[in-house]
């Protein structure tokens, strides 16, 4: 009989914490969210180098990335990965139109 007892009261008290967690995520204000700052970076490509390699750069060396010209650059948002694009002019600045989005389910699986 404590047992069962015993057991009831555990799932009550996980049911009582799966509840209020629910109650927590109804009261975020979104106003508080949407004013939260993120970084977001664009990423062109990306290489390996040894150190000797390194040492020898200098003003006009060249460094080849891994990524081929043309292929879609990649949008981070807080370092994860959540669009990518292609690089525009815009007044002078340059800018990213997006051209895929990875889907919202996904990019937080990677958070």
């Amino acid at each position: 009989m404590e047992n069962e007892e015993a057991v009831e009261e555990v799932v009550e008290t996980e049911e009582a914490e799966v509840g209020s967690s629910e109650d927590v995520k109804a009261s975020i204000d979104p106003d508080i969210l949407q004013n939260i700052p993120v970084t977001i970076s664009v990423e062109v490509g990306r290489t390996a180098l040894k150190i000797k390699d390194l040492m020898r750069l200098t003003q006009g060396s060249v460094v080849e990335l891994e990524r081929l010209a043309g292929e879609p650059l990649d949008l981070f948002v807080n370092s994860t990965l959540v669009a990518q694009g292609e690089v525009v002019l815009v007044n002078d600045r340059y800018g990213v139109r997006l051209t895929s989005v990875v889907p919202a389910a996904e990019r937080i699986r990677n958070i």
